[in-house]
């Protein structure tokens, strides 16, 4: 049994298909059938059930696919691993990104590459929990900038800053010529939040529901760009992080601060506790905290 025979094993329990496996994979039906027949004779059961119409997995078969997934994610981390370790001034930097931190990002970039003129950085916006978590663990990003407060055994989360949630509306909205607005005051008005998911979201509906003040959601979004492309068109109102609309010169658009300590969330640094990380990638997180501590 060895690496490649599982690879080949798990993309044809994944696509369930001798045929679209093949081609995948850019090797001969005949040459993964044999890899396969070999796989389960040193098994000594059956993998996968074929027949005219489709392939299934057996019992055996899918304990295999389980533990076969494991270890070749694992594989995968090992030689991403491996690969930095040779990367002292060059290479790739991913960053997972909350759209609120365009204000202060590429600053800390300058700052960075001062140092590291080579390093390519690719930036991705991860926003939901769950993408948060699998990002890191799948080496997806080398760390991320979040709204997520994780408590995991294998993930590490550390504050960088505060920020308040405050409201946006249009400025022929009768509300937008009052100073401080209450959040009483917004039912019944169509509201736009974002998707199941999301941080943000769950923030909001909590600040609702503690003020027992149930919000008339009319719109769904993912990024905070819609949400404003609505407002322009007075289409509804919408609560979203100060920070994303400081710089905002739209003067059909305006902001205003909600009497409301629920509005107010962290910003996080996270990464892989025990993920080997190169001279490149320790710099830049270490240039994160230095500019919030």
């Amino acid at each position: 049994m060895d690496i490649k025979q599982l690879h080949y094993f798990v993309t044809v329990s994944d696509l369930l298909s001798y045929s679209k496996a093949a081609q995948k994979l850019h090797i001969s039906q005949p040459s993964l059938s044999n890899a396969i027949k070999n796989l389960e004779q040193e098994i000594g059961s059956p993998l996968l059930e074929r027949n005219t119409r489709k392939v299934e997995l057996t019992d055996a078969g899918k304990i295999l696919y389980k533990k076969s997934v494991l270890l070749l994610s694992q594989m995968n981390m090992l030689k991403k691993e491996m690969e930095e370790v040779k990367q002292i001034g060059s290479g790739e930097l991913i960053i997972g990104i909350i759209e609120s931190v365009k204000h202060w990002i590429p600053k800390v970039i300058r700052e960075y590459q001062g140092r590291f003129p080579s390093i390519n950085i690719k930036l991705i916006e991860v926003l939901s929990g769950k993408a948060v978590k699998e990002s890191l663990r799948k080496y997806q990003t080398h760390l991320l900038i979040t709204n997520q407060s994780i408590h995991e055994d294998d993930i590490e989360s550390i504050p960088l800053y505060d920020e308040k949630l405050v409201l946006v509306l249009h400025s022929d909205h009768p509300l937008a010529q009052k100073e401080s607005i209450r959040l009483v005051e917004l039912e019944g008005e169509p509201f736009i939040i974002s998707t199941e998911g999301f941080q943000t979201r769950e923030d909001i509906l909590r600040a609702f529901s503690l003020e027992h003040v149930t919000p008339r959601i009319k719109f769904e979004i993912e990024r905070f760009e819609t949400a404003l492309t609505l407002v322009r068109e007075n289409l509804g109102i919408t609560i979203i992080p100060e920070n994303y609309v400081s710089e905002l010169t739209d003067a059909s658009i305006v902001r205003k601060t909600i009497a409301s300590p629920a509005l107010d969330r962290t910003i996080y640094l996270a990464y892989m506790k025990n993920r080997y990380m190169a001279p490149a990638v320790q710099t830049f997180l270490e240039t994160i905290r230095r500019n919030f501590t």
